[in-house]
């Protein structure tokens, strides 16, 4: 499959469509095609790897349009990383250069790679380029870090192909109308978040765009019918309700969709969600599948309670070793959404199986009807805010302090979050506090343990392998 320079086929066919609030995609192109220009005058070209550590923005925007009209892979950095874990991803993807919004450039440096800002490009004479008009399936566009469980990042690779299926596959099922309005407030070096870039340049489709989430902004939007579509997670879902039931507010009529991620939402949530009149649409998917693989549709919210839906138009789901509905097993997945593979230390490492399945970690089940459920989020992994923890890191972290001799972490449920990780160590002359001053050297604000507990021995089975379910138990 061929697939078009996305912002270059958008601007030819729907040039004066809004694609931000007050720019159109003819706009968006130039400004874009600008920026490109000038990276091409730095030496950037077609299939070079460069990263991004940006915050979610308009010129962010801007940057990742102009880093895909000259066809190169981007790397999406996090920036709620430490210093020390973002090191560690820009010398794993090797780019030839990091660029860094202005606002964040003073707290990031990194050693061995010139870093630009984005006023620095923006200062720089355009170079004309040969641009690509169309891009063969299996070309990189972007690379994103997600944690395995061992604890070591892997860059995942997305492909124009993994992104349009993606994107087509959502407009089937959710469908599309001339006045649709996204509104972003998902951070863009997520994949819930350049989703929506995505969604918006191949459905010609405004997007409203919000650097941090903000429960009251979003719930006027809403009510106000300027968006159509949002995606949450279960904890933003329950932080915009309460707002519209403050205000005694319902959600205008024009608004279709509210896609939440992350996590089954509670009965609670969907009930009060119902009465503010927001549609809901439980969602499952992962970095390694361009956002969703399957979505439950409003109609089914309370009959299929906690399920994540069916596989979108394209996806298959399968539970590993089951042979009848409700069998719990691991889920695989299978579609063009689905990654090709990883780079840097991962790259000898395939995500599919023989057969060409990606096994994700995750235990579900489907039923009857073909709906899948998700037991647990690949085992031990903690969920909080909609970020996803694994408590392997925490813990390599814990175990590198001189002190400790053995750390375990779990998942404790919390009110605000949803979940919070709590850390059990045994350890010698140290507190609480020197452990988790120490914690915050190495990891990034979230994933830092919300207690930490000093034992005299941690669960382990007859291969000396920890337990983590019994520390639950002990919570």
């Amino acid at each position: 499959m061929i697939i078009p320079n996305w912002l270059l086929q958008r601007a030819k066919l729907t040039p004066e469509q809004s694609a931000l609030p007050g720019k159109s995609f003819r706009e968006v192109y130039e400004a874009s095609l600008e920026i490109a220009q000038q990276l091409h005058h730095k030496g950037v070209k077609a299939g070079d790897r460069i990263a991004l550590l940006s915050l979610s923005n308009e010129e962010t925007v801007l940057f990742i349009h102009a880093s895909w009209l000259l066809s190169t892979e981007v790397v999406f950095l996090n920036n709620r990383l430490t210093k020390q874990e973002l090191a560690w991803q820009v010398s794993d993807a090797e780019p030839s250069i990091v660029i860094v919004d202005d606002r964040i450039a003073a707290t990031f440096c990194f050693s061995g790679i010139e870093c630009l800002q984005y006023s620095a490009v923006r200062q720089m004479p355009a170079k004309e380029f040969t641009m690509l008009e169309q891009w063969e399936e299996n070309r990189t566009l972007s690379i994103m870090y997600t944690s395995g469980t061992t604890g070591l990042p892997k860059g995942v690779r997305q492909t124009a192909g993994n992104h349009t299926s993606s994107a087509l596959a959502s407009a089937l099922n959710l469908g599309l109308t001339d006045q649709d309005s996204w509104l972003c407030m998902m951070p863009l070096f997520h994949i819930s978040g350049l989703s929506i870039v995505i969604r918006s340049v191949i459905y010609g489709m405004e997007m409203r765009l919000y650097e941090k989430f903000d429960a009251k902004e979003a719930a006027k939007q809403i009510t106000a019918g300027t968006v159509t579509s949002m995606s949450v997670v279960a904890l933003t879902l329950d932080q915009i309700v309460r707002v519209m039931e403050e205000e005694n507010n319902i959600a205008h009529p024009s608004f279709r969709t509210m896609l939440v991620g992350g996590g089954p939402v509670p009965l609670d949530y969907l009930k009060r969600a119902a009465s503010c009149g927001l549609p809901i649409l439980q969602t499952y998917g992962m970095t390694e599948t361009c956002s969703q693989t399957a979505t439950l549709g409003k109609t089914e919210a309370m009959r299929k309670l906690g399920s994540a839906g069916k596989p979108l138009f394209f996806n298959q789901i399968a539970i590993q070793g089951s042979k009848e509905a409700g069998e719990v097993g691991e889920v695989l997945i299978k579609g063009p959404h689905v990654t090709p593979g990883y780079i840097g230390s991962q790259s000898s490492r395939s995500p599919l199986t023989e057969e060409g399945w990606l096994a994700t970690g995750d235990a579900g089940y489907l039923d009857e009807d073909g709906y899948l459920f998700i037991v647990d989020r690949r085992a031990d992994l903690i969920i909080s805010g909609g970020e996803n923890i694994y408590p392997a890191e925490i813990e390599n972290v814990l175990l590198a302090h001189p002190a400790v001799r053995e750390a375990g972490v779990c998942a404790k449920q919390d009110e605000r979050w949803g979940q919070v990780p709590i850390a059990f160590v045994i350890a010698e002359e140290v507190t609480e506090t020197e452990l988790l001053s120490y914690c915050q050297e190495h990891l990034a604000r979230y994933k830092l343990p919300k207690e930490i507990r000093f034992t005299d021995q941690l669960p382990r089975n007859a291969s000396n392998k920890l337990m983590r379910f019994e520390l639950k138990k002990r919570l």
